[in-house]
Parts: structure tokens; sequence; C-alpha cells
């Protein structure tokens, strides 16, 4: 008889196949639009224009938009507002919300709660209460910035990121998004470097800016919209999957005989359950004035993508963490499980965040609002438009290894490189138009002319007026111009983008510090700023030449091409990892203020640690499934064919093809038997190297990534042999298609 565990298998398969889809709730009414929800759990401009005095919320609105630090003068009056305003929406805890070094978000509740000279409770929420916290946060990882024994740490209030109220079941919390620090000012989680990059990329934008001759700029600003990708599969399968369960990925899993094939699921109609849990998640993002704009069905199956609209990068990186914890929290009421793991199933697409960066100016004249990466419409405007372009592509191919550190994880190693994600070679993408213009400015073709006839001659003046796009899309580039702004392709899934975008800025502002130098150095032997720009422009353009790639990424020829060029080309992520902690890097992050010795050195601690911690989990994550789970129903299948096999011989039946297949399966089972032995010696091997996490690390990516592989392939050609009544886990074809 098959085993209870299939049967409970069974029985889920059953219970998925009766559910109905939920409707998504509507608690302001079914008529309720989005404009008259959006931002009603943020306390956004409208909820500070209204709650504010005017001069009040004049200094507020100016140290935001400045990204200055809020004014102690006003501190008092406006904790009294925003206390006022969570009170009246249901609010009775407040929390510092921060970014750790775990990639996730971390609050500790505090009640609006003290008493008065009559010792009666009253609600409270001081201004020092709404600037600084001190939680107990010894257990966040630190990379040896600090010991464990030393608790104390202190997060404040970054008033360019908007407070704002959760709501989870009948809680409502306010929320207050903050950075972390140690108690000498050491940057503990992934915002307060991001900040910093953001300042030290204005202060260098602005010099250059000035150069040029725009005056007024009072700041420049990154921009950022940041593309999810995520898997929605049904809970009851997520819960059955002790794999997905602990490391959030399928450790075994037979690929399926559909799977995305048939290319019919991308831009599909949205199934009506899985609509419904969306509408919900994106119900309650508006509520948190998170402004997602786009929904649909990716390549692989059970695989969706939301987008929002574009926003200044610190609050577009909060907003990305909503998203993921809201995603989760609400798949969970539809019975679904949300996996914003890279590579969740073998055999089909995995899932990135497609980050689209640009610059912006904040300015009291006609610049204010422009897009620095966007072409203008005279000379002057597209002059500027090149030499910002030329940063982002020095910065970008001096510090490539750099970038690709930024992006590597464990589960993002599983999905570079493959079929539907960049390399893990970094390059840059400029299509076709700005290509001809780049290559023609470095050869030299039109020097005779000066810089505005040069512009004019290129074509360049003329760029915004084509109908299409200045580009195609390349969707194999890590990193690409899609008109007015770059997309940073190869970001993983399931990461927080601070970081990534972090190196980001630190790389691009080094490089227009170094052009605003250069430039300065020209002008001496040129007529005017703009032929000296020309000329700094040409030397650029033919210095970053091997960075640019038009091609296809993907092709065995582009690998090829890439070493001859020198691109680094670090496919595994402690390689990659390595580059945080190289001259170079030091190089960039000390002297701009960014990141010191020790920040920068704890970044590489935290994520090398982080990735032997993964992969350790799923090795043992797969042992133990190999034991308790594969291996008994390989042998219980195998007692039922001897079962019938010896009363096939008894009845005197001559064909018996019973023992063939036993054979089979009995040969598979001693296989994976001997495959899970070398991978717990292994494993073994492992945990004995606590003190050298680099050396881990090396010996897991490799020989840890072969015995899995190994383990499970001879795991996956059993599941294609034992009966499936037999087959205790959920397989793909349950999972990726739910009936």
């Amino acid at each position: 008889m098959p085993s209870s565990t299939n049967s409970a298998r069974k029985a889920a398969l059953a219970a998925i196949a009766s559910r109905n889809a939920k409707a998504a709730p509507s608690p302001n009414g079914d008529k309720a639009s989005i404009s008259e929800i959006f931002g009603i759990n943020t306390f956004g401009t409208r909820q500070m224009r209204s709650r504010l005095p005017q001069d009040v919320y004049a200094r507020l609105s100016d140290s935001i938009r400045l990204g200055g630090k809020l004014d102690e003068d006003i501190a008092p009056t406006v904790a009294q507002a925003i206390r006022d305003w969570a009170v009246s929406r249901g609010a009775t805890h407040f929390t510092h919300w921060f970014l750790p070094q775990t990639g996730l978000t971390a609050e500790k509740h505090d009640a609006f709660l003290t008493f008065d000279e009559n010792k009666h409770v009253i609600e409270q929420f001081s201004a020092s209460q709404l600037i600084q916290s001190e939680p107990d946060a010894s257990s966040f990882p630190s990379g040896g910035l600090r010991a464990t024994w030393e608790a104390r740490g202190y997060t404040a209030w970054n008033p360019a990121s908007p407070v704002f109220i959760i709501e989870s079941g009948n809680v409502r919390t306010l929320c207050i998004p903050s950075v972390f620090i140690g108690y000498n000012g050491e940057a503990l989680d992934e915002m307060t470097p991001l900040l910093r990059s953001s300042d030290v990329l204005s202060e260098k934008a602005i010099a250059l800016l000035t150069l040029l001759g725009d005056k007024g700029v009072q700041r420049v600003f990154t921009t950022l919209g940041p593309e999810q990708e995520y898997f929605l599969i049904d809970r009851t399968h997520f819960a059955m999957r002790p794999d997905l369960v602990m490391s959030n990925r399928t450790l075994i899993g037979a690929p399926p005989p559909r799977g995305q094939q048939l290319e019919d699921h991308y831009f599909g109609g949205i199934p009506e359950r899985i609509q419904a849990c969306i509408a919900e998640v994106e119900h309650e993002l508006y509520k948190l004035g998170v402004p997602i704009m786009t929904r649909h069905n990716e390549v692989a199956p059970c695989q969706f993508e939301m987008a929002p609209f574009y926003e200044e990068t610190e609050i577009a990186v909060d907003h990305n963490q909503l998203v993921m914890s809201v995603l989760r929290r609400v798949a969970m009421r539809h019975g679904l499980q949300a996996i914003v793991h890279e590579k969740p199933f073998d055999g089909v697409n995995g899932s990135g965040k497609h980050c689209n960066w640009a610059m912006a100016i904040t300015s009291k004249n006609e610049l204010d609002g422009i897009n620095l990466l966007k072409p203008g419409r005279t000379p002057h405007q597209n002059i500027r438009f090149l030499v910002f372009l030329a940063a982002v592509l020095r910065g970008v191919h001096k510090h490539a290894g750099l970038l690709r550190a930024g992006i590597a994880t464990s589960g993002n190693e599983h999905r570079l490189g493959a079929n539907e994600a960049p390399p893990a070679i970094i390059s840059v993408f400029m299509g076709k138009s700005l290509t001809r213009v780049i290559e023609e400015i470095a050869s030299g073709k039109v020097t005779e002319e000066s810089a505005e006839q040069q512009v004019i001659s290129l074509g360049v003046s003329k760029l915004p007026e084509i109908e299409r796009d200045n580009t195609d899309r390349n969707r194999t580039s890590p990193f690409a111009f899609t008109g007015n702004k770059f997309e940073f392709r190869a970001v993983g899934s399931s990461q927080s983008i601070a970081f990534p975008v972090t190196l980001l800025n630190a790389a691009v502002a080094e490089a227009i510090a170094d052009i605003t130098e250069m430039i300065k150095a020209e002008r001496k032997e040129s007529k005017t700023i703009d032929d000296a720009v020309m000329k700094v422009l040409r030397k650029v353009f033919r210095d970053t030449r091997h960075v640019r790639f038009e091609g296809n990424n993907y092709s065995d020829a582009w690998v090829q091409e890439a070493a001859k060029r020198g691109l680094l080309n670090l496919r595994r992520a402690p390689d990659a990892l390595g580059q945080l902690v190289v001259k170079r890097s030091r190089d960039l992050f000390i002297p701009l203020g960014i990141l010191s010795k020790e920040e920068l050195e704890s970044r590489y601690h935290v994520r090398l640690e982080r990735y032997v911690k993964d992969v350790l989990i799923e090795m043992h994550t797969l042992r133990e499934m190999i034991d308790t789970l594969v291996l008994p129903a390989a042998y219980e299948y195998l007692g039922s064919l001897a079962s019938s096999a010896a009363q096939a011989k008894v009845a005197g039946i001559k064909e018996i093809p019973h023992v063939e297949r036993a054979n089979e399966v009995g040969a598979l089972a001693r296989q994976l038997k001997a495959k899970r032995e070398l991978m717990h010696k292994l494993v073994g091997k492992a945990e004995t190297m606590h003190d050298d996490p680099a050396a881990c690390a090396a010996l897991l990516t490799s020989d840890g990534a072969a015995r899995m592989a190994e383990v499970r392939a001879a795991s996956d050609a059993l599941e294609l042999l034992v009966g499936d009544e037999y087959w205790p886990l959920p397989k793909y074809r349950e999972m990726l298609f739910p009936v």
C-alpha cells in the first residue's frame, strides 16, 4: 500500500483543485478609486500640509527636497502631528523600521504610552522618540564591526522617506524609516551607505554641472524603478516541500514534460485566483503610497512581475522592501506562497529585479526636474547628456567587478548566466543610435568642428525627436541604456537593492569627479568649455570601449570575446565578493567617505558568511530529504515490486517485468545513497572551516555544488521511476501547473 505521506499529497491535490478564487477585500468600498486610497497610510505631502503649520511644513519639505536633516526646532511639532495622525488611523505602537545587513527589515515596537502626573494613561510620542531610538541590536550581522556582546546600536529617522502605517491583521503600527548605526557611528545597515553615496554623487555632479555652465543646481539625486519578479504557488505545496520551507528553492525535482517551452505563460491571462491576490497586494501597497504601475505573467509558469513608477532612490528602496513583505503576507491570505528566490525551480526561468536608474536635478530655475540621462533639444543640453553618459560608462568600466560583487548571492549564482538572465560578465548596452554617436566621437572624425557643430553633425540634437526609443531592448545585457535611464538587470529578485545601488552611485560619483578634473585640464588648451568637454568625451569613450557590447550576452562567443577584452567573468559568488576588498574598491570608497576600510570589509564578511550559511542549510536540508523522504519512498516501492514479482512467480507467470524495474530502482537508490554519503562528508569538512570562511565558501561553491548536483540527478532519476502513488513530495507538474 502507498505511504500515508503520499496520501497527504493526494489530499492536497484534491483540496487545491476545489479551491475558488478569493475576492480581494475593499475596505473603502467597491467604488474607491486608486487616487482616493493612495497614500492614506503614509504621512506624505497631503497629510503634512493639512496637519502642520505652514512654516513648519515649508521647512520640513525643504529638508526632504534637498536631502537635509530634520531641523530640531520643528521636531516637536512634527512628532505631535505624526502621533495625532497615526492614532487617528488606529495605530497603537511605533517602531524605527530599518534595513540591517540581512536583506530583510527590522523593527522593535513601542507603545504610544505614558502616564501623566495623576498616573492616568495617555498617548505620547516625543521629538526624541521620532528622531532616534536604541534597539538591542547585538544579533544583527556586523561583519566584525563590533563584538557580539556589544549590544548598543542607534536608529535615526531618515526624513527623505515618509513614515507609514503597516496593517497586519487588526494591528496597526507606525513605521519610521531609519538608518542603523553603531555606538561609534559605524554603518550597520544598508541605508546609511546609500545615503552617503547619494550625497557624494550630488556633490560631484553639482561641481561638474557648474563647470559646464549650469548654475543654481541645489541637488542631484538618483531615481529608481525596480521591477519585481516572483513566483506564486499554492501554500499547501510549499508546506509539503522541506526544501522550499528551508531554502526557498527546490533542491530536487524532476522536470515536467511541459515547462515554458510553449511560451504560453508570458503575458498570458492572469488566473483568477492569482489576480485576486495581486489586486489585494496592489491595494495594500497603494495605501502605503507605493506606485505600482504594471502587473503581468512572466516567462515561467507561476511566475509574475510587478513594476512601480520611478521614485527617488531612497524611497524606492524602502518601497521595494514593502513590496516583498506585503506580497508574502497577502499571498498567505489567499492560500498562496510568494517566492522571491532567484531560482526556485530548476529548468525554468528564475527571477530578477531590474533596477531602472537615472540622475535628475533639483533646482530653483529651469533645470529643476531635468533627467541628466535624457537627451535634450539643444547642443549644450546634449553635450551635458553625453558627459553624464560618459561618466556612467567610465564608472561601470572601472568598477565592473565591484558591481558584480553587489549582486553576488547564493540565489543569484543559480540564475546569472542561465537562459533568462544576464551573464556574470558586466557589460553595457547602448543601442545603435548612441553607439554610432559614441564611436564617431571616439574616432575623432569631427575634430575640426566646434563642439556645437560636432553635436549637430552627429545628430544628437535630433535624438528626442526620433519616433521610437533611442535604443532597442537587449534583454541579455546586465546593464542596458533604455532611452533615458540605465536598467541594471542583473540584480537578484530577493535582494535589498540598497547595496547594489550604493556601489553604482559610488562608481559613477568617482567617474564624475575624474571627468570634472579632466575637463579643467583640457580647458586650458581649448577655446570653449564645450570644446574641452568633447576632447574629454573622446578619451573616455575610447577608454571604455571594451565594456560596451551590443550583441547576445548569452552566447558562448561573447564569453570568449569578453576574455579577449579583459572583462571579468566572476561566475561564482565568492569570487565576485572578493572584489569588495581589493585595492581599487578601497581607493573608491574611503576617499569618498561612503564606507570606511572597516565598514567595507564588514560587507565582505557578512555576505561571505551568508553565502556559506545558505549553502550549508541547503545541503543539510537535501540530506534530510533524501534520508527521510526519497529513499524511504524508493524502498517502499521496491518492496511493492518484490511482493508483486513473488506473487507473479507463484502464479506461474513467465514474463515478470517487475524484476527489471526493481533492479533499476535498486541501482539508483544505491547510487543516491553513495552520492549522499559523499555530500555528507563534504558538509562535515566545511563545518570544520569556521575560521576561514573564504576557504569554506570556495569549497562549497565548487565541490559542494558538484556534490549537490550529483545527489539531485540521482534523486530526480528515481522520481521518474518510482510509482506516482509512492512519491511523497509535490512534483513540478503539480506546483507549476495547478488545476
